[in-house]
């Protein structure tokens, strides 16, 4: 069984108040739970300490990121959250700085991570609807896909050497929801990625 990691990184807004993000951090954390994982959710919106956060990451064997895309990026509250967090950790805790030597300062940026072994899962919620990813012939994203559009969480995962799982999003969620129909994609997400 593996120890998990659940961040919660929805701001409440009073048009979207988080609902289907905590939904869907409740059923992973509920559906991981009950296969016997130990699970530890952080809701950002509640407030953090970066200490526990920084011991939550060292802690666990995958973290699932849970947050609505706003305005193509996360929330300015977890980038906070990771301004804040990230930025500590890069003592050792979570990466040896950014890789880089003195005898060698142009070579291996980014490759100071120190979380080798950790696993980690994107779900995102968004209004987009996923016609318009993976097709050169909508406009707006030109065929790039939704793990294009999240390329700097990648990329900050990397930094400390975590190890990506498939993406989950939930499409279409202000506009044209099919919250029931999400859900049950989510529930088929978790058996194929940790079942």
């Amino acid at each position: 069984m593996r120890n998990v990691l659940i961040i919660n990184g929805h701001q409440p807004y009073p048009f979207a108040k988080g609902t289907l993000n905590d939904s869907l951090a409740e059923r992973a954390r509920h559906w991981l739970s009950s296969k016997g994982h130990e699970v530890r959710v952080s809701r950002i919106a509640e407030g953090y300490d970066v200490e526990e956060a920084i011991a939550d990451h060292q802690w666990a064997d995958v973290v699932i990121m849970q947050f609505p895309i706003n305005w193509m990026m996360v929330p300015w509250s977890f980038k906070k959250y990771m301004d804040e967090v990230y930025t500590a950790g890069m003592d050792g805790r979570l990466c040896n700085g950014d890789g880089r030597t003195a005898e060698k300062p142009k070579e291996n940026y980014g490759l100071g991570g120190t979380l080798t072994g950790t696993d980690y899962m994107l779900s995102v919620t968004l209004n987009a609807p996923a016609e318009a990813f993976d097709d050169p012939e909508e406009p707006f994203f030109g065929g790039k896909s939704l793990d294009d559009l999240v390329a700097p969480v990648h990329l900050n995962a990397r930094f400390f050497d975590m190890s990506p799982l498939p993406t989950f999003g939930a499409f279409d969620v202000m506009k044209n929801p099919d919250i029931d129909r999400d859900l049950a994609r989510f529930d088929a997400h978790l058996e194929r990625v940790f079942g």
